[in-house]
C-alpha cells in the first residue's frame, strides 16, 4: 500500500496555464502525472496524454499504422484538448517526451493565443535509470535505442535557458528515482492553481 508522502517544506506553485512535461521515455512523466491525479492536484481531464490519444485512435497496444500519418493525428487531437481547457480558463497538462523544440513549438503558440502561462517541468533522469525504467515497463513500441536518442537529444535541447527562451514562464526539475524520490513524493513538491 503507498504510504502518505512525507510533507514538502513549500511545494512549487503552478499557475493555471500549459504544463508541458518534458522528458524521455521511461523518466516518469506518467506516473507523476498519475499521482497528481491521485492524490487530486489536478483532475483527470486536465491530463492530455499523446500516448492516451494515439491508444483511443489506434487500440491498445497500438495498432500498425503510417507513423508519420498517426503522428499528425494524434497532434492534432492533443491541440484540440489543450485549446479547449486553455479557452474554458483551464489548467492543461501536455504529456509527451517534448524533448525537442519543434515538438514544443505547437503548445507554446497556443499557449499565446490564450494568453496563458506555460511551465515547463523536466524530467532530467540519467541514462542508467532511464533504460532501467524502460526495461521494468515493457513497452514493446519504444526501443532502449530509442529512450538513448531521446535522452541525447533533451541533454542538448531542452535546457531549463533554452526552455525560458522558447517563451516559459517558469521550469522546474521534478525529483525522481536518482534522487530516491517516489512520483507520489515528486507529485508534493507542485501546487496546482
Amino acid at each position: 500500500m503507498d504510504r502518505p508522502a512525507p510533507a514538502v517544506a513549500r511545494p512549487i506553485r503552478i499557475p493555471v496555464g500549459l504544463v508541458v512535461l518534458v522528458g524521455p521515455p521511461a523518466s516518469g512523466k506518467t506516473s507523476f502525472v498519475r499521482a497528481l491525479i491521485a492524490r487530486r492536484k489536478i483532475d483527470a481531464e486536465a491530463l492530455v496524454s499523446s500516448d492516451e490519444i494515439r491508444a483511443e485512435l489506434l487500440g491498445d497496444p497500438p495498432a500498425e499504422s503510417d507513423s508519420d500519418e498517426v503522428d499528425a493525428r494524434v497532434f492534432e487531437e492533443r491541440d484540440r484538448r489543450v485549446v479547449a481547457r486553455l479557452a474554458a480558463g483551464r489548467c492543461a497538462v501536455a504529456e509527451s517526451t517534448n524533448v525537442t523544440p519543434q515538438a514544443r513549438v505547437r503548445l507554446l503558440a497556443i499557449a499565446r493565443r490564450f494568453d496563458a502561462p506555460v511551465t515547463m517541468l523536466r524530467f532530467t533522469s540519467d541514462i542508467t535509470d532511464l533504460l532501467q525504467q524502460h526495461s521494468e515497463r515493457g513497452r514493446p513500441d519504444v526501443t532502449a535505442a530509442d529512450v538513448r536518442t531521446s535522452a541525447a537529444i533533451m541533454a542538448r535541447e531542452a535546457g531549463a535557458d533554452r526552455l525560458h527562451s522558447e517563451g516559459a514562464a517558469a521550469v522546474h526539475d521534478v525529483p525522481g528515482r536518482r534522487q530516491g524520490v517516489t512520483p507520489a513524493v515528486a507529485a508534493e513538491h507542485f501546487a496546482f492553481c
